[in-house]
């Protein structure tokens, strides 16, 4: 691949990226409950799933989720359906943040699960790697191969904000959860924007 275009392709990325989402937000819930280890781990999920993603477009099955509207609707409802099913689970179940003895609520191996699964299970990411990433692939190259090389690029940008995010959230996470007042409030709020991004999911219109 030319410099020339991943000179191109790399602050486009980096502006999709940094806009906050579902990923960013389960890091930060998770970076808060179990430490920046989790929070990492939550990020090494979400880079799998752009990794998934990728791989779906080169196998063409993104193309169908962006032909199919019941099948971009039915990924869609999936994916809002567990963004709910997370945020309900924070608002009812007092006690997330506090930790068990070996310091964790929950399993590194279930933050990376839950991490990929959200982001696996958004049709919005099929679509904007099937839409964004050929932008990039010159007309002449090999189309897979191309597709391929800007995945890994973009799962590597993703995975390095999501990290320094976990980073950022677990060095404050101590402070923040000094109190159960603060913990409960954190989790009422990292619920509640989980609820609300599977809300707009559900109502965001399919991208023609």
């Amino acid at each position: 691949m030319e410099l020339s275009t991943l000179a191109a392709f790399v602050p486009a990325a980096l502006a999709i990226v940094l806009a906050p989402g579902p990923d960013t937000m389960y890091v930060v819930t998770r970076s808060l409950g179990d430490g920046r280890a989790a929070g990492v781990v939550a990020g090494c999920g979400t880079a799998t799933g752009v990794l998934l993603h990728t791989a779906a477009a080169v196998a063409g099955l993104a193309a169908l989720l962006r032909a199919s509207a019941t099948a971009y609707t039915v990924v869609k409802y999936v994916g809002a359906a567990y963004l709910c099913y997370l945020g309900v689970r924070l608002l009812l179940s007092e006690g997330t943040f506090e930790p068990t003895p070996d310091g964790r609520t929950r399993s590194l191996a279930e933050s990376y699960r839950r991490a990929v699964a959200i982001n696996v299970t958004n049709p919005k990411v099929a679509v904007f790697v099937l839409a964004f990433f050929p932008q990039f692939v010159p007309a002449a190259a090999d189309a897979s191969v191309q597709m391929s090389i800007l995945g890994v690029v973009y799962a590597g940008l993703s995975l390095l904000y999501l990290g320094g995010v976990a980073l950022f959230a677990g060095r404050v996470r101590t402070r923040l959860l000094d109190s159960a007042r603060a913990g409960r409030a954190i989790e009422y709020l990292s619920g509640s924007v989980l609820i609300g991004f599977g809300v707009r999911l559900v109502l965001d219109e399919r991208p023609v």
